[in-house]
């Protein structure tokens, strides 16, 4: 999970991901948003489920797909759209299901609201506003 800053009050962690350019693939983005944030080379697999979110001024569609890592070292990389003294990546890191059942949930992604467990959430399947 990548840990976001300025985005809440508090820390804010999250799936990689991100904005898809025009004419890009979204598997395409998926495997470039996560080299980019966290170095990793992946295999996107089938598609999960979708995020609605409005809170102003963000209106944001998530698409949630399975990955497999296929290649890479885990390290805290960038987000290309801002310049090095604003970087908004704090941290990344594998997360287990235990750490986040002890989480805040002011400081996590709304989807593990959507699931009883973590572990739940590669269950989950339709569309869903958070």
């Amino acid at each position: 999970m990548i840990n976001h800053k300025s985005l809440t009050e508090n820390d804010f962690w999250a799936p990689p991901g991100g904005g898809v350019s025009f004419g890009e693939s979204v598997e395409h983005c998926i495997a470039r948003e996560f080299i980019e944030e966290t170095g990793l080379s992946i295999n996107v697999g089938q598609f999960l489920f979708a995020c609605e979110l409005i809170q102003p001024p963000l209106h944001a569609i998530e698409l949630f797909f399975e990955v497999s890592i296929i290649a890479g070292i885990a390290i805290k990389g960038k987000d290309p759209e801002m310049d090095d003294k604003n970087q908004i990546i704090q941290d990344i890191r594998f997360v287990s299901e235990a750490e986040i059942k002890t989480m805040k949930a002011n400081t996590m992604h709304g989807l593990f609201q959507l699931a009883s467990s973590p572990g739940e959430i590669l269950n989950l399947r339709g569309y869903f506003k958070l």
